[in-house]
């Protein structure tokens, strides 16, 4: 099934829709400070309709801290260095960067483990790079989730729906049961809109074309020393760091 949005453009393509031959992003360190980053995924979550389980619906539940953290669904996030990028070398890296909160998502790879193993073809890679999730045709067994080496694929342990705080009606909820991830919003790409993540980063995240040589991401990766995570793992992911 395609994504809000992927319809109307096959259909009748928007000639305002952002495309690309190879999407890729970049995310400059040096601009994402850590109130930058939380807008960033406070307007992530906002516009996927993402379920918060810190609290419970009703103030008299107690939640168990070690199954909020289980429950957790996520779309983009923050971890530190040692977290983000493990057995990372460390010889270019300055110490200031170890302290550092980087912001995590989908890395849409080029060679995407986790589209080998679904069963049921619910996630795919798009032409443009852009790897998708249908919620409708995910059967729960996560395989994706196990064959994701970036930790970037949630399932619903619990109905979802309860917990979202206020409810976007342009993009559809989820039930239990359920993978979902980041689709760095192939809904509003389709409509000429940036991701929401980016719109929100104040120029700490960019997006555009690999393949074009005049795009800004092949400009900041020009002019800038990038890392990437877990590149040793041949999955090729599409997102960039300037440390």
């Amino acid at each position: 099934m395609l994504a809000p949005g992927e319809l109307e453009a096959k259909l009748a393509p928007n000639p305002k829709a952002l495309t690309a031959k190879r999407w890729a992003m970049v995310v400059d360190m040096r601009k994402l400070d850590e109130q930058t980053a939380e807008k960033c995924i406070e307007a992530c979550h906002r516009i996927h309709n993402v379920p918060d389980f810190e609290d419970p619906i009703d103030p008299k539940d107690k939640v168990d801290p070690a199954e909020k953290v289980r429950w957790e669904v996520k779309w983009i996030w923050k971890e530190k260095y040692e977290h983000a990028f493990p057995g990372q070398a460390e010889v270019a890296i300055p110490e200031k960067i170890h302290k550092l909160n980087f912001l995590l998502l989908c890395n849409h790879c080029d060679n995407p483990p986790c589209v080998r193993v679904c069963p049921t073809k619910a996630t795919w890679k798009r032409d443009d790079g852009v790897v998708m999730m249908d919620q409708h045709r995910c059967i729960g067994c996560r395989y994706c989730m196990a064959a994701c080496p970036y930790g970037a694929r949630s399932f619903n342990w619990r109905n979802p729906r309860p917990f979202i705080k206020s409810e976007d009606e342009s993009y559809p909820t989820r039930e239990i049961g359920v993978v979902e991830k980041c689709t760095l919003c192939a809904e509003r790409l389709a409509k000429g809109q940036l991701p929401a993540c980016v719109e929100a980063s104040k120029g700490a995240l960019t997006v555009g074309d690999l393949n074009d040589a005049k795009s800004k991401v092949r400009e900041l990766l020009r002019n800038n020393f990038t890392i990437r995570r877990k590149t040793q793992l041949g999955s090729n992911p599409q997102v960039y760091y300037i440390v």
